[in-house]
């Protein structure tokens, strides 16, 4: 025989619906705590990235890069090569891709100048026939070698560190050349490629 169900009692009647409640109240609870972590490492994520991003791009800074065989560029010609930036995401594009002027004086003696004029950044332009770089921005004009020669322009072409290393022609670009990474506070020394003396002693 069935057992007869005996009622809840008042104090059962009152536990349940409370218990239901609270069930509710800790499962929105954690669901909200869940929502704030989301958010919060939404926001945390680019101030990290900011302030450790010097670090991780320390080896970035030091790369040296290949331009191409030392044949490549003719004695006494200034050609023009590029490069791939080595701190660069997919993204880029054709963007991570750096012109340069290359200018092989001797055999083993070269000047590698940045594009961008000294001015505004505007990218200069080599004219074999006249044997200047010109800036078609504010009219900047710099010899061969890099030094100013008329215009808004200060100083000269900014220029990259070289070496060959075998018979490749390698730069230093992890960074682009400026005053900023170039300048020596040393007395005595020329604090940038271009200058034709120390601005210090």
């Amino acid at each position: 025989m069935n057992e007869p169900i005996e009622p809840l009692s008042s104090e059962a009647k009152l536990k349940a619906p409370e218990t239901a409640e609270l069930t509710r109240r800790t499962l929105l609870m954690k669901l909200g705590f869940l929502l704030n972590g989301v958010v919060l490492a939404a926001i945390a994520t680019p101030v990290i990235r900011y302030l450790l991003g010097p670090v991780r791009r320390k080896g970035d800074y030091n790369s040296w890069v290949a331009l191409g065989p030392v044949g490549s560029f003719p004695e006494g010609q200034t050609r023009m090569a590029t490069y791939k930036n080595p701190y660069s995401h997919p993204w880029d594009g054709g963007t991570a891709t750096i012109p340069c002027w290359v200018r092989r004086l001797q055999q083993t003696e070269f000047q590698v100048f940045a594009i961008n004029c000294a001015h505004l950044g505007c990218p200069v332009r080599w004219f074999p026939q006249s044997e200047l770089f010109m800036c078609p921005c504010h009219g900047g004009v710099y010899y061969a070698d890099g030094s100013r020669a008329s215009g808004p322009p200060t100083r000269g072409l900014f220029q990259y560190q070289h070496k060959i290393t075998g018979d490749i022609l390698m730069i230093n670009a992890g960074q682009m050349p400026t005053l900023s990474n170039q300048a020596s506070l040393r007395q005595g020394k020329i604090p940038c490629p271009g200058t034709e003396k120390s601005t210090i002693g």
